[in-house]
C-alpha cells in the first residue's frame, strides 16, 4: 500500500467519485450472489503500508442510507491512535439513491424484506474475511433495525466476530413500541407504492424550503435527507423492508444474547419510542461480567436517530468500547 491512503479500497470494492475533501473512499459493492449493487463508504487505515487490525462493519437503521452516518464514522476513525483501524458501512438494498437497485421490479419487495438485508450484510461480511487475513478482527456496528440485523449476522458467523455494537437496537417487538403502533399500518401495501409516487411532487421544492421544515438538521444532512425524499424507489424500499420490521422483529433472541454475552455491547436513549419496553425485556436477559461496562443508558440529548446532530458523540462512546475489547 504506497501514496495517499485514501485511494486504498479493497478489490472486492468498486470505487465511485474519489472526493480528497472526505476522509473515507465513496464506492459500492457489485452485485454478486444475485443481489443487487449498494453503497458503501470504507475508511482506509490511517497507517500507510499495514493491514488493519480491526475492521468496523457498520449497518444502518431504516433508511439505511450512509451518508447520514458518516460524521459518526468518522469521528471514530479520527480517534484511533493506532492508525490501523479501517472501517466499511453499507447501505440497504434498494435504499440509497447513490446505486441504482437493478433488481427487476418483480422482485423488488423481497429485495427490500428483512432476509434479504442479512444476505447482503453476509455477502459484505465473507468477503471481508476472505480478503484480510486470520489476524484482522471484525467488529460491527449496527442502528436500530441494523442491530437486529447484526444479531443474524453474529449468530451465523460468530467464529469470525470479535465483537458487536447494539446501538438504539430494535430486536424486539418493534411493532409494540408508540412508534411501531402510531406507523405500521402506513408501512403496508398498497401504502409504500402510493407514498414513493407522491413524493415525486417533491422535486419541486428547493432546498431552502426542505431547510425549514427540518431546522434541527445541519445543510449537509438535509441535503442527504433530501436525495432519499426525491427517489421513489429508495422510499418504497425503506417503507417495504419497514413492514416487514413491524411483522418480523418480535421476540427476543434469548439465546444469541445470552450464547454470545461477552461479545456484545448494547447503548440505549433515555426515551427511545422504536424501543420502548424493549430495553428492559433486553436487560432482564442481558447480564454482563460483573465489574464490565457492556449497557450504557444514554444522554438525554442523544435521540434515536444520533446520525443527524449527535454523531460525534457516540462516536466518543463507542470508540471507548474499541479500547475496552482490546480491538484499537
Amino acid at each position: 500500500m504506497t501514496g495517499d491512503s485514501r485511494t486504498s479500497l479493497p478489490p472486492f470494492l468498486e470505487s465511485l467519485a474519489l472526493d480528497f475533501s472526505v476522509p473515507y473512499i465513496n464506492a459500492r459493492f457489485p452485485a454478486s450472489e444475485g443481489i443487487p449493487p449498494v453503497h458503501v463508504h470504507w475508511w482506509p487505515c490511517k497507517r500507510l503500508g499495514v493491514s488493519p487490525s480491526t475492521i468496523l462493519l457498520f449497518i444502518p437503521g431504516n433508511p439505511g442510507v450512509i451518508d447520514f452516518y458518516h460524521p459518526f464514522l468518522t469521528a471514530i476513525h479520527k480517534q484511533d491512535r493506532s492508525g490501523t483501524l479501517a472501517i466499511l458501512s453499507h447501505s440497504h438494498i434498494g435504499h440509497d439513491p447513490a446505486v441504482e437497485d437493478i433488481a427487476p421490479a418483480s422482485r423488488a419487495s423481497s429485495n427490500h424484506a428483512l432476509p434479504f438485508q442479512v444476505q447482503n450484510s453476509l455477502r459484505i461480511f465473507d468477503a471481508l474475511s476472505t480478503y484480510f487475513s486470520v489476524d484482522t478482527r471484525t467488529v460491527i456496528a449496527g442502528h436500530s433495525v441494523g442491530s437486529w440485523v447484526a444479531l443474524q449476522v453474529l449468530k451465523l458467523r460468530s467464529a469470525a466476530i470479535s465483537g458487536v455494537f447494539f446501538l438504539f437496537p430494535t430486536i424486539t417487538n418493534i411493532a409494540c413500541t408508540p412508534n411501531g403502533r402510531l406507523l405500521s399500518r402506513l408501512f403496508r401495501p398498497p401504502f409504500p407504492r402510493i407514498v414513493s409516487q407522491v413524493a415525486q411532487a417533491l422535486r419541486l421544492m428547493p432546498l431552502t424550503i426542505f431547510c425549514r421544515l427540518f431546522p434541527q438538521y445541519p445543510i449537509p444532512q438535509v441535503r442527504v435527507l433530501q436525495s432519499f425524499l426525491l427517489s421513489p424507489s429508495s422510499i418504497f424500499a425503506a417503507m417495504t423492508m419497514a413492514h416487514d420490521e413491524m411483522l418480523s422483529i418480535r421476540e427476543l433472541d434469548v439465546a444469541t444474547l445470552e450464547t454470545f454475552q461477552h461479545q456484545i455491547w448494547f447503548y440505549f436513549a433515555e426515551n427511545d419510542d422504536w424501543v420502548d419496553k424493549g430495553r428492559e425485556t433486553i436487560l432482564q436477559v442481558f447480564r454482563p461480567e460483573p465489574g464490565t461496562v457492556k449497557v450504557v443508558h444514554g444522554h438525554r440529548n442523544i435521540p434515536h436517530a444520533f446520525c443527524i446532530n449527535h454523531g460525534e458523540e457516540l462516536a466518543a462512546e463507542c470508540y471507548k468500547w474499541l479500547v475496552s475489547g482490546g480491538f484499537v
